[in-house]
């Protein structure tokens, strides 16, 4: 191995400048790509993801817009349409309620409406999660009102190799696709390679082996997940955890197939817990895996309620390390060490 391939297999980039990368790249390769927002011009971004893009290819393809969530779905639907690849960017999750009419009705549908003849290649870009003590109108996750849609591809990465990966996919996919960041990942850090690559939309990963049970998680909650299940290595519990990258669609084939080999599985999420994706996760496992399973499918997730400002609230009300394994130890009927 040469110290150049050597330096690529031990980079590291954090989350943040691993989305800025994947961006920069595509750019470059296609003059089609462009990218519109609030503040996503000269002050790269609320948090720093569009950091220097427009002094590197000009304020005609990385533009500042209105505040005006509505009109910058529009913008990017329209452009979409018309044979460009346009990222738009709608600063916090909890904005994508104002555009809902944008995204479900028009982005979402158009391909359908269209009999299947018009393309829109047009990726929103979002952050989402609690922890920053924003308050509960900065800090949502929304995801699964997104997935309910028919027509949008929503992903929800954990690693930089995979923000990477998984931007570059939903940029050159043909169909309207979320991305959504965690806020509170995006200083984290991990090896990602140098040269443009895709994570194909759909296709979770088994981030850790396991036989005793499955956890199913994204976004923040899978580095949580992993350390749950290094905790409870220690009580001789084995955990296979589930990177699901892609929210809609979903890897159901990977999903049952864990089921088969654990019996026992848990849902992770940020979102509140009523109506949240574990259920949906819960019933396909139920269709598809029942007769494997030796308990009910269990779910750890936030309460029904929206997100405090409190620093000390917010603690309590996202979900952890500590949750996660209490709900492991639970399905397994398994009691936590010195109860």
């Amino acid at each position: 191995m040469t110290a150049t391939e050597t330096a690529t297999e031990t980079r590291e980039l954090s989350y943040l400048k691993a989305f800025n990368e994947a961006l920069r790249q595509v750019m470059g390769e296609d003059e089609t790509v462009f990218v519109a927002g609030e503040d996503v011009g000269k002050a790269g971004g609320v948090f720093g993801h569009f950091a220097g893009l427009a002094d590197e290819f000009g304020d005609r393809r990385c533009f500042d817009t209105p505040i005006a969530e509505q009109a910058i779905v529009g913008l990017g639907t329209g452009a979409a349409v018309s044979g460009l690849r346009p990222v738009v960017d709608l600063m916090f999750m909890d904005f994508v309620l104002v555009a809902m009419d944008q995204i479900a009705n028009q982005a979402a549908k158009l391909k359908y409406m269209f009999g299947g003849k018009a393309t829109l290649p047009l990726t929103i870009t979002t952050n989402a999660g609690a922890g920053l003590s924003a308050a509960a109108q900065h800090s949502q996750s929304l995801e699964a009102l997104l997935c309910h849609i028919p027509g949008l591809k929503v992903a929800m990465p954990s690693t930089p190799a995979d923000v990477k990966g998984l931007l570059v996919a939903c940029i050159r996919d043909d169909n309207p696709t979320v991305f959504v960041s965690n806020k509170r990942m995006l200083s984290s850090k991990g090896h990602v390679p140098e040269e443009l690559y895709e994570v194909p939309l759909g296709s979770a990963n088994v981030v850790r082996p396991g036989d005793g049970v499955t956890v199913i998680a994204y976004g923040r909650m899978v580095p949580e997940s992993v350390k749950a299940a290094d905790a409870l290595a220690d009580e001789g519990i084995s955990v296979e955890i589930i990177d699901l990258r892609t929210v809609q669609p979903l890897d159901l084939d990977l999903i049952v197939d864990s089921a088969r080999k654990t019996n026992r599985i848990v849902v992770v999420h940020e979102a509140v817990r009523f109506g949240g994706l574990g259920a949906e996760i819960a019933a396909q496992i139920s269709e598809h895996a029942f007769d494997y399973l030796d308990a009910p499918v269990a779910r750890v997730a936030a309460p029904f309620a929206p997100v405090p400002f409190s620093p000390a609230l917010e603690s309590h009300y996202v979900p952890n390390a500590a949750s996660i394994a209490d709900g492991i130890r639970e399905t397994l009927g398994r009691p936590a060490p010195g109860a």
